[in-house]
């Protein structure tokens, strides 16, 4: 009796095992592929669109409004196009899109002609290289508030190592190096810091480039006798293009929106000098409560990023396609 019971569930065990993978199948097929794919993305979709689109929508409804965000029981009303006409004809916004603009230029130029140049040393492959690239990446690996709050003290003129090494060099006593405070100074030493931090996330793409061009390119300029220098702008430099591009490309983006390390270091000071459009835009909306013209400064940002980067990887494009 037991034996043929433990058979009889052995059996039943044995046909299910093989039912279950034919049905799972065909309830599969019940399915098209498109349909199952978006199965699978369709909590991700609604999640970005909750996240990024519905904010979007919100602030361009806000743009057109006179919404204050520290009266939300106040009446709100349309003022169509008021909010952008007070943005595009405001000159404190205009000096804060001219500081963005030499932020942005400074930074780029900075870590793209350094960044490549520690790439291309790194990818020579001598000794203890490894050790030099780890090295070399600890700066990004730190968070801006660590950053900022190390170079302040660095650039304090009395305590500061950075005063003491300029003082060194050029003479100049360290009471007089006012990094921050200085007018003159106080732009670069944002670009220096930013430079310092994220120059090593420039190089690692630049790396991945060189390492992306065959070696038998370079043996077949050796075999022509192609000089080292006439295989650099000839072969490395225009393959490696589309990477180096591409670094630009994610610094620009990132650097428009700069804020903190200009909050950290100099909060806009001294006077307005490294006030950015980001740190402009802060003020309009959380300290003179211009939620509305906020919202409208918001877009024009927003405008005017997503249209360079359009016309920026239209160009990257045509590069790849060479």
């Amino acid at each position: 009796m037991n034996i043929s019971s433990s058979s009889m569930v052995e059996k039943a065990a044995d046909a299910t095992a093989r039912a279950t993978p034919t049905s799972v199948a065909h309830r599969v097929r019940g399915l098209s592929d498109r349909a199952i794919a978006w199965l699978f993305i369709a909590p991700t979709i609604t999640l970005l669109l909750a996240i990024n689109i519905f904010p979007l929508i919100w602030a361009i409804y806000l743009s057109f409004t006179n919404y204050r965000a520290n009266r939300p029981n106040a009446p709100v009303q349309n003022v169509g196009l008021s909010n952008y006409e007070r943005v595009l004809t405001d000159p404190d916004i205009w000096q804060a899109m001219q500081a963005t603009a030499h932020f942005v230029f400074w930074t780029i130029l900075l870590q793209t002609v350094i960044g490549f140049t520690l790439a291309y040393l790194i990818d020579r492959k001598f000794r203890g290289h490894a050790f030099w690239t780890t090295l070399i990446l600890i700066p990004m690996m730190l968070s801006p508030a660590v950053v900022g709050n190390f170079w302040r003290f660095l650039y304090e003129p009395q305590i500061g190592l950075f005063a003491y090494a300029v003082s060194l060099v050029t003479g100049i006593p360290t009471a007089d190096i006012q990094m921050l405070g200085n007018v003159s100074l106080a732009p670069w030493a944002i670009i220096i810091v930013d430079t310092w931090m994220w120059t090593p996330y420039v190089m690692l793409i630049c790396l991945a480039g060189l390492r992306s061009i065959p070696d038998y390119i370079y043996e077949a300029a050796e075999v022509d006798r192609a000089s080292a220098w006439r295989q650099f702008w000839s072969i490395t430099v225009p393959m490696a293009l589309p990477f180096i591009m591409l670094a630009v490309l994610f610094r620009g983006i990132e650097n428009f929106k700069m804020f903190d390390m200009v909050t950290l270091l100099t909060g806009g000071g001294p006077g307005s000098i490294t006030e950015v459009a980001s740190i402009t835009l802060k003020r309009a909306a959380f300290e003179s409560w211009a939620t509305g013209r906020a919202s409208a400064f918001a877009i024009v940002l927003f405008v005017a990023v997503f249209g360079l980067a359009n016309i920026y990887v239209k160009a990257l494009n045509k590069v790849k396609q060479r």
